[in-house]
């Protein structure tokens, strides 16, 4: 693979990726927000097969297959269907008018759309005033793709504070984590294999504990939405 053509499609792949992340911001339905994060996770399996393929490293080609696997397949099934457990479980009780609606999208978050986009495009460019100083001292292909990474770091912390119900925040940490992924690999060229596998399992634990915590959450309280179990707890 040419210089040209690595640098090309590089740029495609985290534009594709930050441009995920952001619209995240814009929309509110949970489906859309999954299904966003599953192209992200296509993105960043694209970001470390360009990698691997230029560097001739099969390790990275692997972690990118299972990156692929994990963040664009398995994960967004379990909460694809952790949001089908919470719609029928709404269906199946007496819910209350357009109560249907609460639970599968964010209704009211805490920042609204216009501020949260602006707010995206404010994290952006600290980003890359963060990390112009690292970007100088390897100009690289891919080290001048690291501030998509960071943005992402920031945006998914973003999400993850402002967003009201359950799981629209375990996509928050989610994307987070893939803030830091695509960081490592855009910074070091990837990571050790034993070291991708270690974390990706640890992630995968967490969204199915998150999972079983959002249901019984559910159950118990009638609701997923946070600031109604702070007054309950009140």
């Amino acid at each position: 693979m040419s210089d040209s053509l690595f640098t090309q499609l590089l740029d495609l792949a985290c534009g594709a990726f930050l441009l995920a992340a952001v619209v995240v911001l814009w929309r509110r339905e949970l489906a859309a927000i999954v299904r966003l994060f599953a192209l992200q996770g296509l993105a960043l399996g694209a970001i470390a097969l360009l990698l691997g393929l230029h560097e001739d490293r099969w390790d990275l080609i692997v972690v990118a297959a299972g990156i692929g696997a994990l963040r664009a397949g398995l994960l967004p099934y379990l909460i694809r269907r952790a949001l089908a457990a919470l719609v029928a479980d709404r269906e199946q009780g007496q819910a209350r008018p357009y109560a249907h609606s609460e639970e599968v999208r964010e209704t009211q978050p805490l920042v609204n759309v216009a501020a949260s986009l602006l707010t995206a495009a404010a994290l952006t460019l600290l980003a890359y005033a963060v990390a112009r100083p690292l970007v100088e001292l390897d100009p690289t292909p891919a080290t001048r793709a690291l501030p998509v990474g960071l943005a992402v770091v920031l945006i998914g912390f973003f999400v993850l504070v402002t967003r009201r119900r359950a799981l629209a925040q375990v996509v928050g940490f989610l994307l987070l984590d893939n803030g830091i992924t695509a960081t490592a690999f855009l910074a070091a060229s990837g990571v050790p294999l034993i070291v991708e596998l270690g974390v990706s399992f640890d992630v995968l634990l967490a969204v199915l504990v998150l999972q079983l915590l959002t249901v019984r959450v559910r159950e118990a309280f009638g609701t997923t939405d946070i600031d109604d179990l702070r007054e309950l707890h009140d």
